[in-house]
């Protein structure tokens, strides 16, 4: 029989109370969706005309997937691109030279106050000034995406080092390795289980921000979604929106699966001490580790000097 400290198992009259809410629950569900469902029907964009068009192979070859390559290269690039930015600047916030440490946890807090759009912006509109005319949408989303995701990037590798037991350090010193031989051999192989979880989530937080390039006309799958295709298709708004959703949907759906399993499988390795650390934007509460137990992970915050 299961137990849980959380909270006290309904009653009788609370188990009726669940039940009768969650009918009414469902039911107003279930009204809102057949609402939505009538409206579309009543603009008639239930009608097979409007739909045929993405059974068509061309329809994909010529837009959709030219536009979820877009998405998929500005994401992959942006990913190795602060993958690269976080590891830098993660362990150059964990140096003991403040001329290194300082100016890092400068650099690292500035990109991250930074709203996504605005850097974009900035990047977008500064570069033909720098580097004369030309097309730098994709350069915009990339490094923006690199410095904003980086720099959260590089508080998760600081934080997946600090996770690590302080006692695997000290006996490392203890049999005469230098602080790179500790850092290489002993810490980081650890952190990176530890704080593999979180890395995943924030990429799948990047892919996602990649819809942000619409905004400077960059051709990725929200772009074809909501301009091109539209205007190639008329009358094809809501199916090629409801079309690129379900992409993004699977697409996110596959990079949480991989990030749940890298958890799961994380929690149970031997290799290393250190407990996972919880993902970005998971509000203070960590992940939990062990079985049997709710044992607290670090946190961002929580590792901070």
């Amino acid at each position: 029989m299961s137990t849980s400290v959380l909270f006290d198992a309904p009653g009788p009259r609370a188990r009726v109370r669940n039940g009768l809410l969650t009918v009414v629950g469902a039911a107003l569900v279930a009204g809102a969706l057949y609402g939505i469902w009538a409206g579309f029907d009543a603009k008639g964009q239930w009608e097979a005309k409007i739909w045929q068009p993405f059974l068509r192979w061309h329809t994909w070859e010529t837009w959709i997937i030219p536009g979820l390559i877009g998405t998929l290269r500005a994401a992959a690039v942006a990913a190795v691109l602060a993958l690269a930015f976080g590891a830098i600047f993660g362990l150059a916030r964990l140096s003991d030279h403040k001329w290194i440490r300082i100016p890092a946890g400068v650099v690292v807090e500035v990109f991250r106050a930074i709203p996504l759009l605005l850097l974009i912006f900035f990047i977008f509109y500064l570069a033909p000034q720098l580097m004369g005319g030309g097309d730098y949408a994709f350069m915009a989303v990339v490094l923006g995406l690199t410095l904003y995701n980086g720099s959260v990037l590089a508080e998760v590798v600081r934080a997946g080092v600090n996770a690590v037991p302080k006692g695997q350090s000290e006996a490392a010193y203890a049999v005469g390795m230098r602080k790179n031989q500790v850092m290489r051999l002993v810490l980081l192989p650890q952190a990176v289980t530890a704080m593999m979880p979180a890395i995943i989530s924030q990429l799948v937080v990047l892919l996602k921000d990649t819809a942000l390039g619409y905004i400077i006309a960059y051709v990725d799958l929200l772009n074809t979604g909501f301009k091109i295709l539209p205007a190639a298709l008329f009358g094809s708004l809501i199916p090629a929106a409801i079309v690129i959703g379900i992409i993004y949907v699977l697409l996110n759906m596959a990079l949480s699966a991989l990030a749940t399993w890298l958890e799961q499988r994380s929690r149970r390795s031997r290799k290393t001490a250190a407990r996972p650390v919880a993902p970005p934007g998971a509000g203070g509460i960590a992940l939990a580790a062990g079985a049997g137990g709710a044992v607290a992970g670090p946190t961002l915050s929580d590792t901070g000097e």
